[in-house]
């Protein structure tokens, strides 16, 4: 028995390694070659090519196709319809050597209907809008919004936009804190009830 759940009506070629508890839905197709780790959710409608490598406890929401040259780390949540490329000049019938390499780093979430263009880097807890068309990297844990894709602000692990008490302090109503290192870069550190936990043990 299959490790995997595998819907009936979705296509699953030889040579595909799939985590144990991943759920492969109605009309997706899997080529071979294709790595999808554990405790994945591949809604119906999906495509996904032989050089695409997926991460555990990935969300792919419906209608997505994944292209070759595609790297996607754990956690990550794909909205339906996003949409990605992976050649900057394409001309029918004709391939480059090697694709350009899309990376979604640990967490991050695309909106409904983006548009990623080829060879970028969405950072970790990064949030990409509905609709928003990214065409540079996208730092960790910032928000980006329209066309084409503009910072809008930074978010939480959680999903919660960050407000800022200080200069380079940045925290969230959940409890987690963040601090600016740079105008593009902020970095976690110790929630609130984690540092009490610490001062306790001391």
């Amino acid at each position: 028995m299959d490790s995997f759940f595998q819907h009936p009506q979705a296509v699953v070629d030889d040579v595909v390694s799939i985590g144990k508890g991943t759920r492969v839905w109605a009309f997706v197709h899997v080529l071979s070659g294709a790595v999808i780790g554990e405790d994945c959710n591949i809604c119906d409608y999906c495509f996904i090519e032989g050089k695409v490598r997926i991460g555990n406890r990935v969300t792919v929401k419906c209608g997505v196709w994944l292209w070759d040259g595609l790297l996607v780390e754990d956690d990550v949540h794909i909205g339906p319809n996003a949409t990605f490329t992976n050649d900057k000049r394409p001309r029918s019938r004709s391939y480059p050597p090697e694709f350009l390499q899309t990376l979604l780093r640990e967490g991050c979430s695309l909106g409904a209907n983006c548009t990623i263009l080829p060879g970028l880097k969405i950072g970790c807890w990064a949030m990409v809008a509905a609709g928003a068309v990214v065409t540079h990297d996208v730092p960790d844990h910032a928000l980006v919004i329209g066309n084409p894709a503009r910072f809008a602000g930074w978010v939480c692990r959680c999903g919660e936009k960050l407000t800022s008490p200080s200069e380079s302090r940045l925290v969230c109503r959940c409890g987690l804190a963040y601090e600016q290192l740079a105008v593009n870069t902020v970095r976690e550190i110790s929630s609130a009830a984690h540092q009490i936990q610490q001062d306790k043990s001391k």
